[in-house]
C-alpha cells in the first residue's frame, strides 16, 4: 500500500482504556484533499518514507525550500498568527486586548479558555493549551500522565500563571527520556497540584480548578529504544524500518531510530506499508 501526500501532525484520540489511537494525515495542496490512515494496526510492520524534495507551506500552500516552525514558508513564519511568538510564550499574548497579527484569529483561538496543566514522565512539566486541546496536547508531548491545574479566560493569563511556576517546574520536554519511557513512578500529580496553590499569588490562585482527575496515557509501543538515534528526511530522503511504536508525535523504528513526524510537517512524501 502506498500513499503520497504532504505530512501533517498525526491525529490522536483515546479509546475506552486511555490507549492512544493514531491516524497519519496526508494533505494535497493542489486538490485541498486529505487522507487519513489508522496507524495502530501497523505497529510491528515495515514502513518506508520517500521524500521527493517538495515542501509546501501549510498556511499559504506555496512551495518552499525550507520549512520554518513545522511547516511554514518564511513569509508566513514571519506574519501568520499561527506562528506568533505567543504560541511559544503565551505570557506575551495580546488577544485579550484586541491586538495581534490577526485579531479575528486571535479572538477565536487565544481569547478563549485555556488550561494550565501539569504533565509527568521523568519530571513534572508545566504547560499551557487551549481548553479544547485536552488531552491532545498531553499526548503530543508524550506525557505519561497529566492533570489540570488551572483554567483561565484567555491565553495571556494562562501564560502569566505558567511563568509563575517556571522556577519550580520545566516547561520543556526532555524528548530523549520521553522516548526511552524513563518514568518517575514516585510523582504524585494531585499532591503536587495542591502544594502549588499555596505558592501562587491570590490573583492567580483563583484560577485553580477543583478537578483532581489524573489522566493516565498509554501509547502503542512494542519496545522502547534504550539509545536514541534521530533520523530525518533532510539527511536521509529514504527511511525504512519496522515500526516498533508511536509516542508523542514520534515513530519508534527498529535499530533504536526515532523520527519526529511533526518536524516533517508539509514535506511531500510517498509512504509505503510492507506486510
Amino acid at each position: 500500500m502506498r500513499i503520497k501526500g504532504e505530512l501533517r501532525k498525526m491525529l490522536v484520540e483515546f479509546n475506552d482504556e486511555n490507549f492512544v489511537q493514531y491516524q497519519m494525515k496526508f494533505f494535497n495542496t493542489e486538490t485541498q484533499e486529505e487522507q487519513l490512515l489508522p496507524m495502530n494496526e501497523l505497529i510491528g510492520k515495515t514502513v518506508s518514507f520517500q521524500f521527493d524534495g517538495n515542501i509546501f507551506c501549510k498556511n499559504c500552500g506555496k512551495k518552499t525550500k525550507t520549512s520554518f516552525n513545522q511547516g511554514f514558508c518564511y513569509p508566513c513564519f514571519q506574519n501568520a498568527p499561527e506562528s506568533a511568538e505567543c504560541i511559544i510564550r503565551p505570557e506575551l499574548c495580546r488577544a485579550h486586548l484586541g491586538e495581534g497579527r490577526d485579531v479575528e484569529w486571535e479572538e477565536k483561538h487565544h481569547n478563549q479558555p485555556h488550561i494550565v496543566y501539569l504533565a509527568a514522565s521523568d519530571v513534572v512539566k508545566v504547560g499551557v493549551t487551549r481548553g479544547t486541546q485536552i488531552p491532545t496536547r498531553w499526548i503530543d508531548q508524550g506525557a505519561n500522565e497529566a492533570i489540570k491545574l488551572a483554567e483561565t479566560p484567555n491565553r495571556y493569563l494562562a501564560g502569566v500563571l505558567e511563568v509563575a511556576l517556571k522556577s519550580e517546574f520545566s516547561d520543556k520536554t526532555n524528548w530523549r527520556k520521553m522516548l526511552r519511557n524513563d518514568i518517575d513512578e514516585s510523582i504524585d500529580l494531585e499532591e503536587t497540584k495542591w502544594q502549588l496553590e499555596e505558592m501562587l499569588p491570590e490573583d492567580l490562585a483563583q484560577y485553580i480548578t477543583e478537578e483532581d482527575e489524573v489522566t493516565d496515557i498509554n501509547y502503542p509501543v512494542i519496545e522502547f529504544p534504550t539509545k536514541i538515534k534521530s533520523v530525518n528526511l533532510d539527511k536521509l530522503p529514504s527511511i525504512t524500518g519496522k515500526l516498533m511504536g508511536i509516542k508523542g508525535q514520534y515513530f519508534l523504528l527498529d535499530g533504536e531510530r526515532v523520527m519526529n513526524i511533526r518536524r516533517h510537517t508539509s514535506y511531500e512524501v510517498e509512504f509505503e506499508i510492507n506486510d
